[in-house]
């Protein structure tokens, strides 16, 4: 079985984790430059290095359908370039997942494939997918919907720690994010962790710094830039994390409810 999944953050790589290890054959899309803030746990770092291992599986940077093949038959999950989906239906993948996380569809369709999956608010199960995975944190979080959509988008993200919105960091100004901390960083309430045109980015609490776009990219004011977990060093910033465990399985569960027996064991 082929399971293409649209986006190669930390979330769909995740889903992809859980997939591979199911025996599950994975290839992700993403942008030209891609704006993963937990680029450690990213299959979409893959595009920008040309290899990077997530959890000790290992993800490559492929060009043509061929290099997708050649990937996969060496037990690696190919990732490529597209911003639509010219590889998709080319490859005729037997499962879609919609992981781009945009908070709305960006064109994926039931037409795509033969069991289309979108993961978060912007799709409805039975309208433009097969099912629906919950993404929001809480009781229903990796739940699959047959029939309706997941909640919709508060703008307000998780809260964990008894924070919110102060884990984001966001880019103060347009321009090219520079002289950011490295993820793992410890950091206190005020200090600097990026700067853009000069003017500094600096988090609004303390903790560890589990996210942050590479250096050298360009971003624009508001636009999220990295994230800060208020649990310090207890947090395992090198692993995937609960959520993106949680959304795979409800991913993988989806799929075995409805690819025939036979299919699975391909």
């Amino acid at each position: 079985m082929l399971v293409f999944i649209r986006g190669a953050g930390d979330l769909a790589t995740g889903i992809s984790i859980r997939l591979y290890r199911a025996g599950i054959s994975v290839c992700h899309s993403d942008l030209a430059i891609p704006t993963a803030v937990r680029r450690n746990v990213a299959f979409s770092e893959a595009i920008r290095l040309g290899e990077c291992s997530v959890e000790g599986i290992t993800a490559v940077r492929a060009e043509s359908l061929e290099e997708i093949y050649e990937a996969i038959s060496q037990k690696k999950v190919p990732v490529v370039v597209d911003e639509g989906k010219s590889f998709l239906h080319r490859l005729q993948a037997d499962a879609v997942v919609d992981a781009i996380l945009a908070k709305k569809n960006l064109g994926t369709g039931m037409e795509d494939a033969r069991l289309v999956i979108g993961i978060g608010p912007g799709f409805t199960a039975g309208v433009d997918c097969h099912a629906v995975i919950e993404s929001k944190r809480g009781h229903d979080l990796g739940r699959v919907i047959l029939k309706g959509s997941a909640i919709p988008n508060t703008g307000i993200p998780g809260i964990i720690g008894g924070y919110g919105k102060e884990r984001v960091l966001r880019a103060p100004a347009e321009g090219i994010l520079e002289q950011t901390l490295p993820i793992g960083t410890l950091v206190e309430a005020g200090d600097i962790c990026g700067v853009v045109n000069g003017i500094p980015m600096r988090t609004e609490i303390s903790g560890i710094i589990r996210g942050m776009l590479q250096e050298g990219i360009s971003v624009f004011p508001g636009m999220k830039a990295g994230d800060v977990d208020p649990r310090g060093e207890a947090v395992e910033y090198r692993n995937v994390s609960d959520k993106a465990r949680a959304i795979g399985g409800g991913v993988l569960e989806a799929l075995l409810h409805f690819l025939p027996w036979e299919l699975c064991k391909e």
